[in-house]
């Protein structure tokens, strides 16, 4: 990774760009939970879709956190 990219090439600040980041990667862990909850449904196994259905509650808790973040920054 560049240490010295700060906004120069993609037009977005380092700072931006990484809350960026961190929504789309919480976005797409509630997306891939949704897939390891349907298969530990399938195989019977309540504790662990419990416990995905849990972090995928974080995920999507950590996705609206990131985006009021940006929102406050960029307006």
């Amino acid at each position: 990774m560049s240490s010295t990219e700060t906004g120069h090439v993609t037009g977005t600040q380092d700072k931006d760009y990484n809350i960026i980041w961190f929504v789309e990667a919480c976005l797409s862990n509630v997306l891939r939970l949704e897939t390891y909850i349907a298969d530990a449904d399938r195989a019977g196994d309540h504790e662990l879709s419990d416990f995905f259905r849990r972090a995928q509650e974080e995920s999507r808790k950590g996705a609206e956190q990131g985006k009021a973040l940006l929102a406050r920054r960029l307006s």
